[in-house]
């Protein structure tokens, strides 16, 4: 190779490194979320020195005049408004009136939003209907009634798929139950007759079952309560939200977010 060449291939290697340099930037700044105007860090910081607690974000609210600010409860996200001078503090939900949606509970639903690629999938009881195309994990104890509420629900829908962790926190023979769920000969069987039937899995010989995997993976994620789902895309729908589990479930399979396993 001639010194022309050498020189033309560093300069073209040093190039072709600025340009996917600059690529990988851009993209990182697309991904980062946006950062705060003045007013939202004027605002983060009184709060902090007003309230005496950490503020993880502060954010301008959909509505004039008001800030959402974020917090941690330990491992719970709440949801705070306040003005631009954080002389007034309000709590609670606000809800948009022509459409009854809880906007903080769906934002507090996003806020949570997890990689449903970590999931461990093997530890749920997966159904398939239809294509299977719309995805759902959902956090369940065998006797929940809102867990039941919301199974009946998602029995009407096809093109689904379901991956149910048992999840045994509300009665003392809860465990008992999940086990007889997780070791009978057709898991998802058993769960259904028990949820929309009303009939309890037979004694079976006893197996392996993972009830401390299920406690840990639950209170890693924060789960405190059931149901608890979610879809494809990550995002959390607490309670028996069968419309707004629906809807997030829609937006996952347009957007191609995750395949069954």
């Amino acid at each position: 190779m001639t010194a022309l060449s050498r020189s033309f291939s560093s300069s073209f290697s040093r190039w072709v490194l600025a340009v996917l340099a600059g690529l990988w930037l851009a993209a990182s700044a697309a991904a980062a979320p946006p950062a705060p105007t003045p007013e939202e860090a004027q605002v983060k910081r009184l709060a902090e020195t007003r309230l005496g607690v950490k503020i993880d974000s502060a954010t301008r609210a959909p509505y004039p005049g008001l800030y959402e600010l974020v917090t941690q409860n330990g491992g719970d996200r709440e949801i705070y408004y306040t003005d631009e001078k954080v002389t007034l503090l309000m709590t609670g939900s606000m809800i948009d009136v022509a459409s009854r949606r809880n906007l903080t509970q769906e934002r507090l639903d996003k806020l949570s939003a997890i990689r449903f690629d970590d999931l461990p999938l093997d530890l749920a009881i997966k159904q398939v209907r239809g294509n299977g195309k719309r995805v759902v994990a959902m956090f369940s104890d065998p006797f929940c009634p809102f867990c039941k509420k919301l199974d009946a629900s998602l029995a009407t829908l096809d093109n689904v798929t379901i991956y149910t962790f048992l999840y045994p926190i509300l009665r003392k023979e809860s465990p008992d139950m999940a086990s007889r769920i997780w070791c009978s000969p057709d898991r998802a069987k058993a769960y259904n007759d028990l949820m929309l039937h009303g009939r309890e899995p037979s004694p079976v010989a006893a197996c392996r079952v993972p009830v401390d995997k299920w406690l840990a993976l639950g209170n890693r994620m924060g789960v405190n309560a059931t149901p608890v789902s979610y879809a494809a895309n990550g995002v959390r729908v607490v309670g028996a939200r069968f419309e707004d589990l629906n809807r997030a479930m829609d937006e996952s399979a347009k957007g191609g977010a995750a395949a069954v396993n």
